[in-house]
């Protein structure tokens, strides 16, 4: 083989190396790439979604949501075996907050997947008619459907009423026996023709309550 011949397909040879290292090269730094933006992704996910604290020995998981009557919620769940569920909706000047309970930990997904689950809890919130006012409806984790009712979260306490006003007593509209009195007295001592102005004149001089 011709000397220059050789020496072509070596050139050759040798770019052809240096167009698969950098070929190479980028794949790697293209894969790095996309692994970063999804663990930012999930980071980011976790964060807004579950937002799990430490309290000492307990977790303390927390999120938010649109209620169906567009009202804006937030909850707080917290606990060990008897979980407390805290929900606190706004919507325009008027709030309420109630209680629910469960216990998580008679679901055997819940242990394995703690994060997920109080995902679907928070999207059950979300699905509920009358969010802290129905006692039947259940707040349930779809992963945990088949776990027994406890697992599910049911109303505890539900938001305290308005007091409403009290009736006025019918006593109110009793006559006092001093105003019994009173009228007999003026029915004694004046004419049928003069009751009203005697009446007049004498609660006038006794005006007195009861």
């Amino acid at each position: 083989m011709h000397p220059s011949t050789v020496a072509v397909l070596l050139v050759l040879a040798c770019i052809s190396n240096q167009v698969q290292k950098a070929e190479c090269h980028r794949h790697k730094e293209r894969g790095s790439r996309e692994e970063q933006s999804e663990k930012f992704e999930v980071r980011s996910s976790d964060r807004n979604d579950s937002g799990l604290k430490s309290v000492g020995q307990k977790a303390m998981f927390k999120g938010r949501f649109s209620a169906k009557d567009k009202s804006q919620c937030t909850w707080v769940a917290a606990g060990d075996d008897d979980v407390v569920l805290d929900v606190s909706c706004k919507k325009g000047g008027k709030s309420f907050e109630c209680t629910y309970i469960a216990k998580p930990t008679t679901c055997p997904q819940y242990t394995s997947n703690a994060k997920l689950y109080w995902k679907q809890i928070s999207r059950s919130l979300k699905k509920q008619r009358k969010l802290c006012y129905d006692r039947t409806s259940l707040v349930k984790a779809g992963m945990c459907r088949k776990a027994p009712e406890e697992a599910h979260f049911k109303l505890s306490q539900i938001p305290k009423e308005a007091a409403k006003p009290t009736p006025p007593s019918s006593k109110d509209n009793e006559l006092c026996p001093d105003q019994i009195d009173k009228k007999a007295f003026v029915e004694g001592y004046c004419t049928r023709s003069w009751t009203s102005l005697c009446t007049f004149l004498f609660t006038m001089i006794q005006n007195e309550d009861c």
